[in-house]
């Protein structure tokens, strides 16, 4: 069975009679079934054009910027936002190729819940919360709380994914992404990091940083982002970085990396991503 609504509330019930495999852009669900016959009923969300685009929006508690959860990576990239956004545009220029970032949702990589996911670390940083909606409403969920594990979701089969809710932070917001692989493009991280840092007269006034592939989830570092508070803003920022920081991340060791590798290059990347955010300043 394929069904493509072409709104929210037909697909909501749609889900609510039955389960359905969910596919947006199809880049994880296609690969994954390779020599497989397609045998799923299929869910097919990306003719909901209201979940679809980036745009601010006041809130009833606080401003946010909303994600719809059918925006691509390429249409992050090519929307005016302000330097927050930095990091997780540098993210979306990496997760890979420009067919892949054409067709690849936002929403779609945090529902895949690889530990690699590239989206997930600066999204974390930016203090992200996902929406979620079923036939009867829709609530929200930080996004932490949201990826339980390695491909596993807080979303009832019921459920949808529909946007990603960003808070404003303030003017002063800077972000930034770094990933390591085996080569610059196309491949699977071994560690990747993001930071957003606030500032105040030179000094570091919030701090949120984020590791992925280091985990079975990615991780923020709240020991980190505790000792930067206060620091100067400049190149040597990174230098606040210590070993003790990661302590809480559990790398595995695979084909890819052994597990004192990614450590040693999950510190590594954590100290070049805020130097970059220090010299900005």
């Amino acid at each position: 069975m394929y069904l493509r609504p072409a709104g929210l509330s037909e697909a909501l019930g749609a889900l609510a009679a039955q389960p359905y495999t969910v596919l947006a852009g199809g880049t994880d669900y296609y690969p994954a079934r390779v020599g497989k016959p397609l045998a799923d009923a299929v869910l097919d969300i990306s003719a909901i054009a209201e979940l679809r685009g980036i745009r601010e929006e006041p809130g009833a508690a606080a401003a946010h910027w909303r994600i719809g959860a059918i925006t691509t990576w390429s249409d992050l990239t090519a929307a005016e936002l302000p330097p927050l956004f930095d990091g997780l545009k540098l993210a979306a220029r990496e997760i890979g190729g420009v067919q892949i970032q054409n067709a690849g949702t936002i929403a779609g990589n945090l529902c895949n819940a690889s530990p690699a996911a590239d989206g997930v670390p600066p999204l974390l940083a930016l203090d992200a919360r996902v929406e979620i909606a079923d036939a009867h409403g829709a609530s929200s969920v930080a996004l932490a709380d949201f990826i339980l594990g390695n491909r596993k979701t807080l979303l009832r089969p019921d459920q949808l994914l529909t946007a990603i809710l960003i808070p404003r932070h303030a003017p002063s917001a800077r972000s930034c992404f770094a990933k390591l692989g085996a080569r610059k493009y196309l491949i699977v991280s071994i560690v990747s990091v993001a930071a957003t840092l606030e500032a105040d007269a030179g000094r570091v006034s919030a701090a949120r940083v984020a590791v992925g592939s280091c985990s079975p989830v990615a991780q923020r570092l709240p020991l980190l982002e505790a000792a930067l508070i206060g620091k100067r803003l400049d190149s040597t920022l990174g230098e606040n970085a210590k070993p003790q920081h990661l302590a809480a991340l559990a790398p595995i060791a695979d084909v890819r990396a052994s597990r004192e590798y990614r450590l040693d290059a999950g510190l590594t990347l954590v100290r070049r991503v805020l130097d970059q955010l220090g010299a900005r300043a």
